[in-house]
């Protein structure tokens, strides 16, 4: 029991004050990718980091998986360094291109995976079964992986990430160059991934898509985080307020709530609060607004 509840309570990500330095050829000054960024992702949530390209994105994913050191800073999955192996055991990881050997099938793509993992016999066997069928590839299962789409390659991808069960998913980019029917079939199995708890941390460019998955997103923009919290809060527009209205008439329309109190039955209140932006429209007026400035 106390170990449920150390697990729920400890953070899934946590990204303290992170930096990150590169040395260049071109520059007497090292070339600072990440500059004091703070991350805190709680277990069974799905977090989105959003940025242009070059933003440092991908340094802070690569930071997080123990991949590349911090200049300064820490960062730990479940409590454990991330510099430490064993803080990747429950770790699964889908690159933005990730690379598979194409003369093999799926099933066998999965399998090579399972036994790096140390899954052998039966319940390899079932754990292939179980991936293909979550990731709707059951019916591939024997087609060399070389003649699957870009999004049968993602979903495969996937699969394989989640070969060993981990309890935190890291994706870069999972839906790059993927049609829209692929698009929304690998949202939805990020979405199917929530359900189970499994705590998903995804970047991506693709703004609408991580509208539609992520309970918290971060906006990063030249290192830094210049935007970060709850969705829902995140898109909120402070200073306006929206009535929604059903079965209403215009008259009804033009004196909102106090004909509204006055007409009971003719109509009712839906819902009332701050009307919302997206998260795409709060994406370019936090950093293309900044270059303005």
């Amino acid at each position: 029991m106390a170990r449920e509840m150390e697990e729920k309570t400890t953070p899934a990500v946590e990204i303290e004050n992170l930096v990150k330095d590169f040395r260049t050829s071109f520059r007497r000054l090292p070339l600072r990718a990440v500059n004091g960024v703070s991350i805190r992702i709680m277990p069974g949530e799905v977090y989105g980091l959003i940025g242009p390209n070059g933003s440092g994105k991908s340094t802070t994913m690569k930071a997080l998986l123990g991949l590349l050191a911090p200049t300064a800073g820490r960062c730990a999955i479940f409590g454990r360094d991330s510099l430490k192996v064993d803080s990747r055991m429950d770790v699964g990881f889908l690159p933005e291109n990730p690379y598979f050997y194409k003369h093999l099938s799926g099933a066998e793509t999965l399998a090579f995976y399972g036994k790096l993992c140390g899954l052998r016999g039966k319940a390899l066997r079932e754990r292939i079964g179980e991936l293909l069928e979550l990731v709707d590839l059951e019916g591939a299962r024997h087609r060399r992986v070389g003649g699957y789409s870009k999004g049968m390659l993602q979903r495969i991808g996937l699969a394989q990430a989640l070969v060993q069960e981990p309890r935190l998913l890291i994706l870069d980019e999972p839906t790059a160059g993927v049609d829209p029917v692929g698009s929304r079939q690998i949202r939805d199995l990020v979405m199917r991934l929530r359900e189970r708890g499994i705590t998903v941390f995804l970047c991506s460019h693709l703004l609408e898509q991580v509208q539609e998955v992520c309970d918290h997103v971060g906006i990063i923009y030249e290192g830094r985080m210049i935007r970060e919290g709850r969705l829902e809060d995140l898109i909120a527009i402070e200073d306006q307020t929206e009535i929604i209205l059903k079965d209403a008439d215009e008259t009804l329309v033009a004196a909102v709530r106090e004909l509204v109190a006055g007409h009971p039955g003719k109509a009712s209140i839906i819902r009332e609060g701050r009307p919302k932006t997206t998260l795409e429209r709060l994406f370019l007026r936090e950093t293309i607004g900044r270059e303005d400035h």
